[in-house]
């Protein structure tokens, strides 16, 4: 809730969606005690991003700078364009879906979770050699 304190929404959203997320993969009992410890770390992190954020806010107002307003804008990343994020979310929606009507098992679904990180990897590695053959050219 500090990041909204903090006029800072889009961070306040994103952070709140991942609580939840968080919180709701409590009830499996299979990820315990690792997920529990991932929330604890992530609601005490909220904390202290919320503490140095407003610490910095308050040092600009009382050194007299110019309060700049932050824009608040997605990375770059998400404003690329390609239809590899929405992609990504349809698969995982569909992925998630299936699971919760037993099709297929939760458990398969995070035995193959890292098959996502590598997927970004890819993604990541071909958007930065797309770049740098662009700018040689």
């Amino acid at each position: 809730m500090g990041a909204f304190y903090n006029s800072q929404p889009i961070k306040g959203f994103v952070y709140l969606i991942i609580f939840a997320a968080l919180v709701t993969m409590q009830g499996s009992g299979e990820m315990q005690p690792f997920m529990g410890i991932i929330l604890a770390g992530f609601y005490v992190y909220q904390i202290f991003d919320s503490i140095y954020t407003s610490k910095s806010i308050n040092r600009r107002a009382l050194t007299g700078e110019e309060i700049e307003k932050v824009k608040e804008e997605l990375p770059d990343f998400v404003k690329t364009g390609s239809v590899f994020w929405g992609i990504v979310l349809l698969a995982l929606g569909v992925i998630l879906l299936l699971a919760n009507f037993d099709v297929i098992s939760y458990d398969t679904v995070f035995d193959f979770w890292p098959v996502a990180i590598i997927i970004v990897g890819v993604k990541l590695v071909a958007d930065y050699i797309a770049k740098k053959n662009g700018s040689q050219s």
